[in-house]
């Protein structure tokens, strides 16, 4: 799904007898490059409205039709007309398509390989690619931007840290901006692709149900260890009739692991895993707690917690 702010629609529509320019316009948010102003406009017309301040220069060839502070909505469409056949891509994608949380000041754009930008737009990081086919652009984007997964695998690959890689996978599938069928022929058409085993087991956690990357690391440990399979985000209801999950959760020996994010700093949601702790501790069900710094740091003492709890509790290696 296409962000609110991305959608043409929204903003009230010319008159349907307007010129073709302010049709343009609407469309694209305002802003225009020159070859599309000259399909309309004489070059003297062009340079009159820069002059008098009608409109503004907002990159090599790009004009804004007017001269107040760009929104994001204007800015991503100076980036794509800027860059000739360039389309939004990574984050800057996966933003415009809804993704929630992860956001980069600097918006990314793809272009074929043998294309080059001469002066790209303040702000725009142009990448190359030799695999872009038309079913990885979005038929629909304002301004033209790539599909849900190839996005997804593009931020993934471009992302400063792993850490920050595996949080995109886990929030697109999270969020449904994807899945496993929309993944996997992106991948099978990028074999050499960047991170591409990090993507894909971060996918397959997210796909199991591990809800963040503090999970899918303590999933990894599981496996690592040689210990049970656990359930991942199981749904229970607790003494006072509310719906509540539990992060990892070993049902045949009832031990139930929560991993804290920085959420848990706030006094509100302290208080509510605190109470929720509580009455599972009066179920009967044994609780470990590990911070998510200590699932990727101390990986040691999580794994010698978890077996001694587990062993407790009747399980047998």
């Amino acid at each position: 799904m296409l962000r609110r702010d991305a959608v043409p629609g929204l903003r009230p529509p010319p008159a349907p007898d307007a010129d073709p320019l302010t049709h343009l316009l609407h469309r694209q948010s305002d802003v225009l490059d020159r070859r599309q102003a000259l399909r309309h406009l004489s070059p003297k017309a062009v340079r009159h409205r820069v002059a008098s301040g009608r409109w503004q220069l907002a990159g090599r060839g790009v004009y804004v039709a007017h001269t107040g502070p760009l929104t994001r909505e204007q800015l991503r469409w100076v980036a794509v007309l800027g860059v000739r056949r360039a389309v939004l891509g990574g984050l800057s994608a996966l933003e415009l398509l809804g993704l929630r949380g992860y956001r980069s000041e600097a918006l990314h754009v793809l272009i074929p390989a043998g294309r080059k930008d001469l002066d790209p737009p303040y702000g725009v990081v142009v990448h190359r690619t030799r695999h872009l086919l038309p079913a990885d652009v979005h038929r629909l984007g304002l301004p033209p931007c790539t599909m849900p997964a190839r996005s997804l695998v593009d931020a993934a690959r471009w992302a400063a840290t792993d850490n920050q890689a595996r949080a995109i996978v886990a929030a697109g599938f999270q969020q449904r901006l994807v899945n496993s069928a929309d993944l996997d022929p992106v991948l099978a058409r990028m074999p050499n692709v960047r991170r591409r085993r990090l993507i894909i087991n971060a996918a397959t956690d997210a796909r199991d149900g591990a809800a963040s990357v503090p999970e899918s690391d303590f999933l990894r440990l599981c496996r690592r260890a040689d210990l049970p399979t656990p359930s991942r985000q199981v749904r229970r209801t607790d003494a006072r009739g509310r719906r509540r999950y539990l992060d990892v959760y070993f049902d045949e020996w009832r031990v139930h692991v929560e991993i804290d994010g920085g959420q848990h700093l706030e006094v509100g949601h302290w208080w509510a895993d605190m109470r929720r702790q509580n009455d599972l501790w009066i179920s009967g069900v044994r609780i470990l707690r590990f911070p998510a710094w200590v699932v990727r740091d101390r990986p040691a003492e999580v794994i010698a917690q978890l077996r001694a709890a587990l062993q407790a509790a009747g399980w047998r290696p």
